[in-house]
């Protein structure tokens, strides 16, 4: 049985220190909480990224939620969720009170800029780590199609991201994987 130590060791680490955003978070849990600890599945990872993308609020807060959920029911999704939300709360008061001194540094703005650019190739690398165990040979166009339509359907067309993943639970349910 996984300990409540455990689980709020690492959602306190990684849900906190990881710059980057929610993206970076997810791809670094994914590897702490698959690659090296074998926790959960990737249909369990999965399956928890989705519904918390479903869920109103922080969607990063409800997938850690849901992990800690699978891991030891109400006990590990309340470690999980104060684990990932009390120590990086504070951080943010420390950090909003810093950037208002930094709105006229030139360096602070150059280096804002730049983290922009980098969460945008951590998203990146995260929508990789998330889509890549179902990328296999006979799905390929499956994954590109709905990735490529969901885009589609949220940008262009503004359905919200509850409407797309929704349609794409129907789309999946009707055309289902080839299982290799």
């Amino acid at each position: 049985m996984i300990h409540l130590s455990d689980i709020a060791s690492v959602f306190g680490r990684y849900a906190n220190l990881t710059l980057g955003g929610g993206s970076a978070t997810t791809a670094i849990i994914h590897g702490e909480i698959i690659t090296k600890r074998r926790w959960v599945s990737e249909e369990q990872f999965a399956l928890s990224f989705a519904l918390g993308r479903l869920t109103p609020g922080t969607n990063l807060l409800a997938f850690c939620v849901g992990i800690g959920w699978i891991l030891r029911r109400w006990a590990g999704a309340i470690v999980a969720l104060l684990a990932s939300s009390i120590p990086c709360t504070l951080i943010v008061i420390v950090i909003t009170v810093l950037f208002a001194k930094w709105q006229e540094n030139v360096y602070a703005q150059a280096a804002i800029k730049g983290a922009v650019a980098a969460a945008v190739a951590i998203t990146v690398k995260t929508v990789w780590t998330i889509a890549h165990p179902y990328f296999k040979a006979g799905n390929r166009l499956r994954v590109v199609l709905v990735g490529a339509a969901a885009f589609i359907l949220h940008v262009f067309i503004g359905l919200t991201p509850i409407e797309v993943l929704l349609l794409a639970a129907v789309v999946g349910f009707f055309l289902p994987e080839v299982k290799s």
